[in-house]
């Protein structure tokens, strides 16, 4: 027995609370329910003297959820796993890395002479391209910054169809001077300011009459759609562009709206586009889709052809293989004879009740069959599949039979010949407004390839479909990828600004010239990042440059030269032509744009800018980058990676 002071049930619980990991909890909570229940039944004055029989006190650990949290920082106030860095160091400059290497990676591709990349993506499929769009699209960015300017590249090529490397390669360079502004002491907002101001300044003079080197009047007239289509296809595919963008011209004025008169958009400012009506309305109703490309192997590029109708991949299923003026009829199921609604029995008795059965539902089949034919179709197509009986009964009426899996296809079919897509074959004889027309469907062969031809002579319906030729698959697609941006370039001259500026690296060395000036007279710490700006817009022609092998410090200070001078129009050759010229020429891999034809267009030039500041300055202002821990069993694409 010992004799104790009575505790109070604060001292009972510091008691029963010393730091000792490993102890039981429920041990140590029923040792104070028992301290206490005793201290409250005595009933005795605080320090009255008490026998109490003392027994080992378990040592553990009194657990309170609310002590996890307790960790110094941001770690105590996220969940556990999560990543969190702040400030410029940790944030801001992990995101320009970030950018800077991706902008590395697109800018070797970029310009006629940029060098493929080959990209085997995570279901093994190969891509071997300098398209930037399909190159970041491919890579599957996971960090948070970078996959901004991806997004920016993206909606580029969305919007505009061009440019998709201009976006990454010029916000990567805008971020590059911005680190060295950073490491000199400037803070972000001044940075961000200046960016602004020039890119606003930088929009102005892009639409000043002097840097239009074109426009294109006549949206009807080939040969000057193709020039100004040209630059789009050489940065792509140099040497086959003036073939390409022959093609690509001839296929959009194909399919151009009849209520195109010839003429493009009204002199509108391009900012404005999207507020006026009648450019809304030609929007809508110009259809990239009209345009399709058809990959078949073999032969040489030289060989593609334009085909006034759609092209199916196929060969018929009958043995009809050719119809002129032909009516067809358009199903999405199969042709054959009806099952039963619902399920039943059939009772039959003898062998003549099972085949006279049976006659029956032929029958019947070759009844709708001929109805059709009287109606006079001539084509069917289905989306489902043809049963014997049904191609039977096809045959005899004379009746092509045409299956096209592919609900694409069989929409670009119905396009192509005006027909209304019809759930099945009914005992309900079509009518003339739900049957298609086409002056011609025939089965063709392109090497070893057989093709089903809707030719359409008429301007009944507008779809037309390249052919394309080539040796390999991955060629034929890259091509394919070419031909879709040089259409929506298409789009844009005819529904948003027909107005071409200089390329080869001539405008945005114009623009760096002017806003170097325009830097001058600046006050403040906003010119520190104005003529920061400046610089970074000198990243096309010096890429141009080194892509082309040449010696890029050279070129680039012969090339600023001339503009100083007042060659606005002065670009990168990257033909240079030692022949004509010695190694001491000021003009040494120097061209003038406008009379070289090389021109790009304004609109694709304006957006790339704006979209590529627009990311920049938002990387800038982003001063922390908090990830959570990615979920168990979620994809690489959570970006939950350290920066």
């Amino acid at each position: 027995m010992s004799r104790v002071t009575e505790p109070t049930p604060t001292q009972v619980r510091d008691t029963l609370m010393p730091a000792d990991q490993g102890r039981d909890v429920a041990r140590a909570s029923a040792a104070v329910d028992t301290a206490l229940i005793f201290a409250s039944a005595d009933r005795r004055p605080s320090g009255t003297v008490v026998s109490v029989e003392v027994t080992e006190v378990p040592q553990v650990t009194f657990f309170d959820p609310m002590f996890s949290f307790a960790r110094p920082g941001a770690s105590g106030l996220l969940k556990e796993g999560s990543q969190h860095y702040y400030g410029v160091q940790e944030a801001v400059l992990k995101n320009i890395e970030a950018c800077k290497l991706l902008a590395s990676i697109v800018r070797s591709s970029f310009g006629p002479n940029g060098n493929n990349k080959l990209i085997c993506n995570r279901l093994d499929k190969l891509f071997i391209t300098s398209d930037a769009a399909t190159i970041v699209r491919e890579l599957e960015v996971v960090h948070p910054a970078a996959r901004m300017a991806v997004a920016a590249s993206q909606a580029q090529e969305r919007d505009l169809g061009d440019g998709t490397g201009l976006v990454i390669v010029l916000a990567g360079e805008l971020l590059n001077q911005a680190g060295e502004l950073l490491h000199q002491g400037l803070h972000p907002s001044e940075i961000v300011k200046g960016f602004k101001r020039s890119c606003e300044e930088a929009l102005r003079i892009l639409q000043l009459p002097d840097m239009e080197v074109g426009r294109v009047r006549d949206l009807r007239d080939l040969t000057t759609v193709a020039d100004a289509l040209r630059t789009c296809l050489a940065s792509k595919h140099q040497g086959a562009e003036v073939l390409l963008a022959k093609l690509v011209a001839q296929a959009c004025i194909e399919v151009l709206p009849s209520y195109f008169d010839g003429s493009t958009v009204n002199d509108l400012p391009l900012v404005e586009y999207a507020d006026d009506e009648e450019t809304r309305d030609r929007l809508r109703r110009f259809n990239i889709d009209n345009v399709r490309v058809v990959k078949v192997l073999g032969g040489s590029l030289f060989e593609s052809t334009i085909v006034r109708g759609t092209v199916l991949v196929r060969d018929t299923e009958g043995t009809v293989k050719h119809i002129e003026k032909a009516k067809v009829a358009l199903f999405t199921n199969d042709i054959d004879m009806s099952p039963m609604e619902t399920k039943g029995t059939v009772l039959l008795h003898s062998g003549k009740e099972l085949e006279s059965y049976t006659k029956t539902e032929e029958h019947l089949l070759g009844e709708r069959i001929r109805k059709l034919a009287e109606t006079g179709v001539n084509v069917v197509v289905t989306g489902g599949k043809f049963g014997e009986v049904a191609l039977h009964y096809l045959e005899m009426n004379g009746i092509m039979a045409v299956r096209c899996p592919s609900k694409y296809d069989l929409r670009r079919v119905a396009r192509a010949t005006g027909a209304v897509a019809l759930s099945s074959l009914t005992d309900t004889p079509l009518t003339m407004d739900e049957l298609g027309i086409c002056d011609e469907v025939s089965v063709q062969e392109q090497g070893s390839t057989k093709m089903i031809v809707f030719r359409q002579d008429s301007d009944a319906t507008r779809i037309v479909t390249i052919l394309l030729r080539g040796a390999t698959q991955n060629l034929l697609d890259d091509i394919e990828r070419a031909i879709d941006d040089a259409v929506h370039a298409f789009k844009v001259l005819a529904c948003r600004d027909p107005r071409l500026v200089a390329g080869a690296g001539a405008t945005e060395t114009e623009l760096a010239s002017r806003l170097d000036d325009f830097a001058d007279h600046a006050s403040g710490l906003e010119q520190y990042a104005m003529k920061r700006f400046a610089e970074a817009l000198k990243i096309v022609p010096r890429t141009l440059a080194e892509n082309s092998g040449q010696n890029t410090t050279d070129v680039i200070t012969r090339l600023y030269a001339a503009h100083r001078q007042g060659n606005m129009y002065a670009g990168i050759d990257i033909e240079m032509d030692y022949a004509s010229q010695t190694e001491t020429s000021s003009l040494l891999g120097i061209l003038d744009a406008k009379a070289c034809g090389i021109s790009d267009l304004l609109a694709t030039k304006y957006c790339a800018i704006k979209q590529a500041v627009d990311v920049a300055c938002t990387i800038l202002m982003v001063d922390a980058l908090i990830m959570s821990k990615p979920a168990s069993g979620a994809g690489g694409g959570g970006g939950g990676g350290r920066p």
